[in-house]
């Protein structure tokens, strides 16, 4: 259905004809170019199969093509997308929701190319000189701390467990092993006459510690059985330190490895205190701060420190910093740090670090690619994503995005809705054109944007409490607070406010039992599925078996079943070396990757084959056995019922990996669930089935809690837990205990504002 529209007459656009990737039924499309396109549609309609498959996978192509057959050899290998063809693209530039990895060397500031920027103003400005601009980097040799080689942490002995300080030596105070009372290494301690072993630790001077703990190496004469005889002693610590961890502990024997390992630690470096650079770096500062202070910093706080320096020399450094890390501010990160390691960040703000790396950029006319860009964001914020949507647009850029947000979807010049419904019955275009057209239109979008769901009006009463104590962890002031039990409750807040520090940490250590379902991926093997994940394939393959008296491993195509041809792959690759290797479907078993014998076996009807190939509703109707049946529709309710069961895991979505682990889970009882953000990837017209989910768990006796922003399911909580008052220094408090119905008068809670 089309909105019919005059339009420009210079309007160019991206045009695809014919798309057939995945569940694709012949889309052809027209994508304004230089215009805001969103897409939208039930999770499995299609959308990321036009978008990333069809549209991001061909511009990457095309451009990789670019570059001589040497260099293609080192970049990822994308397929031709499955189209008769597409006309006038631009380079895409693709900014998904992987979290961004790196390790403990790349940081907020590294990623974003902010940290560079202000190396170069501490090696013009700071005082004294030091060097260069790789002499405060913390991944240069010259920069890096020589103690934790610019990790800023380092294995050390744990103090705690090390020494009993209340105790005196003679009492065993040294808890290290090889030094019980009257062992060897004790008595080479008694031997060397320096201490009184009477004394309780507690009581010792600073140098007497400091003897007793670190002494360097040196030669005392000693009497052993009467002959005097030179021996080597050193202080308890550094003797550790010396034999288990400046060695490495893995060349020693398992026994020693648990003997010793409960007394090794990482905490900071003691050279640098965790600054990872050399103390030449850390000594160069400007007005009075070293680069380590300023990149430990809030980013809304370093933005106004960074201004009040006016010498003419660093001018042009200072306006690129300021116009960096305010892009950073505009779209509701100031509360990082630049020393934050990106492998702390969450999706969403993994997310949003990669836009405001593209939004310092200079290209213009490019394909910006957006996957969900409001995950993590709280509906405050969501006017911050759409001013950078629009600004990308308004420099001449081609943004799109799949987005479920009502209010990112307002901000659209043209809309693309994407269904009717999931898998097999989705994959077609239902609705193109504007928003007021889409609210008129008679699809699962445009009915459920006129809808929200009201507020609840009884609430269940706790059964017990789960609380949590003096929590102090990242922003967490002193946070003690009862997480009702019995009940469903979901904990608010702006991002950065610290409600996945809160429950992810401070609450899941002090309940490891607890069952999370988050957005990481459940399996990247194209040979994990569905059936496999959720444990049905056992019991189908025992069905196979005794129906046809023989071993269930046959019906494996990782076992004994598999084609012999393609190793249970279903498809044969060819590899051409530096050109793209072909992936042909195996002629054996044509696809079906088990061998031809173990395809004539048959139940009801039907090979194993036949069976991997039925989606979840297919197989709900087909199969009658009890065990299958109950996670079957599982996945049926938690709105899987598309998903084929032999589809590979590496090609589901953020929100499908989520909706697959609670399918998994939702039999449990008297159980702790902790949620991540479950709405995440998910139509409006699903949320009240997952609503439904989390009423029935709680029903059964399970406590549920939940970290969520989307405000229909906020509304219907039976309690809501909200941290703020805003996000990093400014958070890390409770500021609303209560119910829906409560926190929609509590002034001081952000979030009570939305839900009215």
């Amino acid at each position: 259905m089309k909105e019919s529209s005059k339009s420009h007459p210079y309007q160019e656009y991206i045009e695809i004809r014919g798309a057939r990737e995945n569940n694709l039924k012949n889309v052809s499309l027209r994508i304004p170019k230089r215009k805001i396109t969103i897409f939208t549609g039930v999770s499995g309609s299609g959308k990321s199969s036009i978008v990333f498959d069809t549209i991001a996978a061909e511009s990457t192509r095309l451009l990789n093509e670019n570059f001589s057959m040497f260099v293609r050899n080192f970049l990822p290998r994308v397929p031709q997308p499955d189209t008769d063809g597409i006309e006038n693209l631009s380079m895409a530039v693709i900014v998904d929701q992987k979290r961004l990895g790196g390790g403990s060397h790349s940081t907020m500031g590294t990623i974003t190319d902010i940290s560079p920027i202000l190396r170069l103003l501490f090696s013009r400005l700071g005082q004294p000189y030091v060097g260069e601009v790789n002499m405060f980097s913390f991944n240069d040799p010259q920069g890096m701390c020589p103690e934790c080689n610019g990790i800023g942490r380092r294995l050390g002995v744990d103090m705690s467990k090390a020494l009993d300080m209340s105790k005196s030596l003679n009492e065993g105070a040294i808890m290290l092993p090889d030094y019980s009372v009257g062992g060897w290494e004790w008595n080479m301690i008694v031997q060397s006459g320096d201490f009184d072993l009477d004394k309780k630790l507690s009581d010792y001077s600073d140098e007497e510690l400091e003897q007793l703990l670190y002494a360097k190496a040196r030669k005392v004469k000693m009497d052993f059985a009467g002959k005097a005889t030179n021996i080597t002693v050193e202080g308890v610590i550094e003797k550790f330190t010396n034999k288990y961890i400046k060695q490495d502990l893995k060349t020693k024997s398992e026994r020693t490895q648990k003997a010793v390992a409960p007394y090794i630690t990482e905490g900071p470096c003691s050279c640098c205190r965790g600054a990872r650079l050399n103390q030449a770096a850390l000594s160069c500062r400007i007005n009075g701060l070293n680069i380590a202070e300023m990149s430990s910093m809030e980013v809304g706080q370093l933005i106004g420190v960074i201004r009040e320096i006016d010498d003419p020399v660093a001018a042009p450094i200072v306006k690129s910093l300021t116009e960096r890390l305010q892009h950073l501010v505009d779209i509701g990160l100031d509360y990082l740090t630049l020393d934050r390691e990106t492998d702390t960040l969450s999706g969403g703000e993994s997310q949003r670090v990669k836009m405001v790396k593209h939004l310092s950029g200079s290209l213009v006319d490019v394909t910006y690619i957006f996957d969900e860009p409001s995950v993590g964001l709280h509906p405050r914020d969501v006017h911050r994503l759409n001013e950078l949507l629009q600004k990308l647009r308004d420099k001449g850029n081609t943004v799109i995005v799949v987005e479920h947000d009502p209010d990112v979807i307002k901000v659209a010049d043209h809309i693309v809705d994407v269904g009717p419904y999931a898998g097999s019955r989705g994959g077609t275009i239902v609705y193109e054109g504007s928003y007021s057209g889409l609210l008129e239109a008679d699809t699962l979008t445009g009915n459920h944007l006129k809808q929200e769901l009201p507020i609840k009006a009884s609430f269940r009463q706790a059964s017990g409490h789960l609380s949590i104590v003096d929590a102090n962890l990242h922003n967490l002031k002193n946070v003690s607070v009862d997480i009702p039990a019995g009940v469903l409750t979901v904990v608010t807040g702006v991002a950065g406010s610290g409600k996945s520090t809160l429950i992810n940490e401070v609450f899941l250590r002090q309940h490891p039992d607890s069952i999370v379902i988050d957005q990481s991926a459940v399996g990247v093997s194209t040979r994990s599925n569905p059936a496999t994940y959720t444990g049905i394939m056992d019991d189908v393959r025992k069905a196979f078996a005794t129906a046809n008296k023989v071993s269930p491993g046959l019906f494996s195509f990782n076992s004994k079943g598999a084609c012999e041809n393609c190793q249970g792959l279903g498809v044969v690759y060819t590899d051409l070396s530096f050109l793209e290797s072909v992936k042909l479907p195996c002629e054996v078993c044509g696809g079906k990757r088990f061998k031809e014998e173990v395809l004539a076996y048959q139940l009801d009807g039907k090979s194993i084959a036949d069976v991997l190939e039925m989606t979840v509703e297919q197989a709900l109707a087909f199969f009658n056995l009890k065990g299958v049946s109950k996670i079957l529709q599982a996945m049926s309710d938690v709105g899987l019922g598309y998903l084929k069961l032999g589809q590979p895991l590496s090609t589901l979505s953020g929100g499908e990996c989520q909706r697959i682990k609670l399918a998994s889970e939702l039999h449990k009882q008297g159980s702790i669930y902790v949620m991540d953000e479950p709405t995440t990837g998910l139509h409006m017209s699903d949320i009240s089935h997952l609503l439904a989910i989390m009423n029935r768990l709680v029903d059964a006796g399970n406590t549920v809690i939940v970290i969520e922003h989307n405000l229909d399911i906020i509304r219907n909580a039976d309690w809501i837990i909200d941290m703020g008052p805003d996000g990093g220094s400014k958070g890390g408090q409770v500021v609303f205990e209560g119910t829906p119905a409560q926190i929609i008068h509590a002034e001081q809670s952000i979030t009570g504002r939305y839900l009215v």
